[in-house]
């Protein structure tokens, strides 16, 4: 008998994100595709976790993660009026991927249904068909990427069992405001579904915005998974530390599946975050806001002078700009233009639709980056012509 590959090989795939940023290396370019973020890590962060390891953090912790960091991840939430149990509400995971990845495990089986907003992030949809389940979309329209309810029934069927709310949202940067959720709450009750949130990008907001966390809208906290991580914020998106916090009907079972899977985050870099989180001042997450929002600024401004029109983002560090002027037949052809010409790597927009024609005037700009490596990307764009 042949030996072949597994049933659920055929619908994961390396990303295009990924794929680009290996393009990039190859031309040794300016990589604005992948969300990287390569910029200083807190000082506090990094000799909190340095100091860890001569303190001894370096054997299995448990299964939902160190009590240091679960208890430093309640004060965090309480901040944003959310209550969450440090004793049975809170599984620390790999990253805010991996918190998805076990969640989906614990609570969706194969042929259960989910709704994701479109565009949508690639790694929500690989991690749903990498438990079995089957994604339906509901468009989002620019440039506020509104969704009509209208849309969201229709998506919505007998196996329908969950929906998930990227806020603010990777790659179309929307901020959900509070009218959007409590009619999401409304649908999510009434349709009696889970709701998983992706909220890794909470502390980037724009334009006095601010983030509400879906689980403190009435309704929905029992309901509610939220996804989460310190990933972007420290800038540590390698050390892979993210949480999921749920009801302990739910909490339990993630965190078994946690231990299934990765065993524990690492040991080491929990005590980094939690001590991050303690000693960090509120001037550090307000400063994330200002810093970002001038490299917002500064890459929309350079898309705009290179006829390259962008949806300026609520939230996140990304920008969907319209790449229709570039030469070729689809996104992925002009991605690839672009970074023959400049040396400077996006992520097509296919990447973020269900059907790869609808992202063809679209690509994904990063802007987390550090301040000469983003001003030598500015400078490239605004040079081009055709």
């Amino acid at each position: 008998m042949a030996l072949y590959l597994s049933k659920k090989s055929d619908c994961v795939m390396q990303s295009e994100i990924r794929a680009m940023s290996i393009e990039c290396d190859k031309v040794g370019g300016i990589n604005l595709s992948q969300g990287v973020c390569d910029t200083e890590v807190p000082a506090a962060v990094r000799r909190a976790a340095q100091s860890a390891i001569d303190e001894g953090f370096n054997t299995y912790t448990r299964y939902d993660g160190l009590a240091e960091l679960r208890e430093a991840l309640a004060r965090k939430l309480a901040g944003g009026g959310m209550k969450a149990d440090p004793n049975g509400e809170i599984t620390v995971s790999a990253g805010a991927t991996g918190a998805f990845y076990c969640a989906c495990l614990a609570l969706l089986d194969p042929g259960d249904e989910a709704i994701l907003f479109e565009p949508y992030y690639g790694y929500h949809l690989q991690t749903l068909l990498a438990v079995g389940a089957v994604p339906t979309y509901v468009r989002m329209t620019p440039p506020q990427w509104t969704f009509s309810m209208d849309a969201l029934e229709r998506a919505c069927t007998p196996k329908t069992r969950g929906i998930m709310i990227n806020t603010p949202a990777n790659p179309s940067g929307k901020v959900f405001t509070e009218a959007e959720l409590k009619a999401l709450a409304e649908f999510a009750e009434r349709h009696d579904l889970f709701v998983f949130t992706d909220e890794i990008y909470e502390y980037f907001l724009y334009d006095g915005r601010r983030h509400i966390p879906p689980a403190t809208i009435p309704g929905l906290r029992e309901r509610t998974i939220t996804i989460s991580g310190l990933s972007k914020t420290f800038s540590i998106t390698g050390w892979r530390i993210g949480y999921a916090v749920s009801s302990p009907r739910w909490a339990q079972t993630i965190g078994f599946f946690n231990d299934l899977v990765y065993v524990c985050a690492p040991a080491p870099l929990q005590i980094g975050v939690a001590r991050g989180l303690d000693c960090l001042p509120q001037e550090y997450y307000s400063g994330l806001c200002a810093e970002y929002s001038h490299k917002r600024d500064k890459i929309c401004t350079a898309l705009e002078r290179a006829g390259l029109a962008p949806h300026v983002p609520q939230g996140a560090y990304y920008v969907l700009a319209d790449i229709s002027r570039i030469p070729g037949s689809n996104s992925k052809e002009r991605a690839m233009r672009l970074l023959q010409d400049t040396g400077v790597a996006c992520v097509p927009g296919e990447a973020f639709f269900d059907n790869a024609h609808d992202g063809d005037n679209l690509a994904r700009f990063c802007f987390a980056k550090s301040g000469p490596d983003l001003d030598e990307a500015c400078r490239r764009l605004e040079k081009l012509h055709y």
